[in-house]
């Protein structure tokens, strides 16, 4: 299932051009830095953004051909912006049945128990929205959008105006929202770690054109990906969180097949330890040996596998390592090192990555 988009569009100085295809499965990210066309593809995907050079397609309904753009009210979306435009003289639980109670009954196919339960919203509904925290009132946008049965959920920099503690609250609900309600969404971001934490695969954007669309894993497996320009290349590990004790906490990775789950002892905790989970390791955060060493304070020692050796600059190498359940683990050394150990693709090492820099 897809989204077919050809469009130009031109204003002022701003030209968008695009002859593209989005999957429409899960999270897609529209990545890219500010005033590079995210919010207008957003907006004009959803009928907002008025031009006649456009063709729209989703799956097999025609939204736009030229001139002709179907009405935005007969689209099925869902939208959410950076501020929730929430109504003010209605409680939280009226804001909710707003747009269900506007959905066609033979439409409905998610239901306010189910989406209060979701989100976790019951203890919410009967409190007026001006007492809301920004991450609260985030959560009662999503929920409204949900409960109007969306084909596709647009979502426009949904956490830029929150604070950190606000972003912690809302992050968990958000990652899982696509396979929860069978709803695939479309996330506009400029921040990496939102899309390493919820995207599924990511559109980089750049001057109004889409550069590449690939899966996440693809992404972070190249250490050009865009989404390293700001702290260097990351790993992000799918798994799960449990507490072993008291302030002590372990990430489970999720193996496929017959491979051997890794664990890792980390720094952080959460409310919701049961779910899956991303957890991000910079690549500088991993050093390598050739041994298991003896006698030091790193809590994580794990073997790996070198897959490929790359010179990122002068004096820095990027070492695309793999762990025992299968997923990639980066590591960012100097090339002196790599000469020193006499490193190569093939061999056997052993990483070492410092609990205080998993932060879940």
């Amino acid at each position: 299932m897809t989204l077919q988009i050809t469009a130009r569009l031109h204003r002022g100085d701003f030209h968008l051009t695009l002859n593209d295809t989005l999957p429409t499965e899960g999270i897609t990210a529209l990545f890219g830095r500010s005033g590079c066309g995210k919010t207008t593809l957003l907006r004009l995907i959803a009928g907002l953004e008025p031009t006649r050079k456009a063709e729209i397609r989703f799956h097999d309904q025609v939204w736009q051909a030229g001139r002709w753009r179907l009405p935005v009210s007969r689209r099925r979306l869902g939208l959410v912006f950076q501020e929730p435009s929430l109504l003010p003289h209605l409680s939280v639980e009226a804001n909710l049945l707003y747009g269900y109670r506007r959905t066609p009954a033979g439409q409905r196919r998610l239901h306010p128990e189910a989406v209060r339960s979701l989100l976790e919203l019951d203890t919410l509904l009967s409190q007026p929205v001006h007492t809301l925290s920004g991450g609260q009132r985030q959560r009662i946008a999503l929920g409204r959008a949900l409960l109007t049965s969306p084909q596709l959920l647009l979502l426009d920099e949904p956490l830029s105006a929150l604070d950190a503690t606000a972003k912690r609250e809302i992050m968990p609900f958000l990652s899982g929202l696509a396979s929860r309600t069978g709803v695939p969404v479309l996330l506009v971001t400029h921040s990496a770690r939102e899309v390493e934490q919820l995207a599924d695969q990511v559109a980089f954007m750049e001057n109004g054109r889409i550069d590449r669309v690939e899966p996440l894993r693809e992404a972070l497996a190249r250490p050009d990906s865009p989404l390293f320009s700001d702290e260097g290349p990351a790993s992000v590990l799918v798994g799960r969180l449990e507490e072993t004790g008291p302030g002590q906490w372990q990430f489970i990775t999720e193996p496929g097949g017959d491979r051997q789950a890794v664990r890792f002892e980390v720094s952080g905790r959460s409310s919701h330890q049961t779910s899956l989970h991303r957890l991000r390791i910079l690549a500088s955060d991993v050093s390598l040996a050739l041994t298991r060493p003896e006698g030091i304070s790193i809590r994580n020692l794990l073997p790996v596998r070198i897959e490929r050796i790359e010179d990122s600059d002068e004096y820095r190498s990027t070492v695309t390592c793999r762990i025992e359940d299968g997923q990639v683990l980066l590591s960012r050394i100097t090339r002196q090192s790599v000469r020193e150990l006499e490193l190569k693709t093939g061999q056997t090492a052993v990483a070492l990555v410092k609990s205080a820099a998993l932060m879940e």
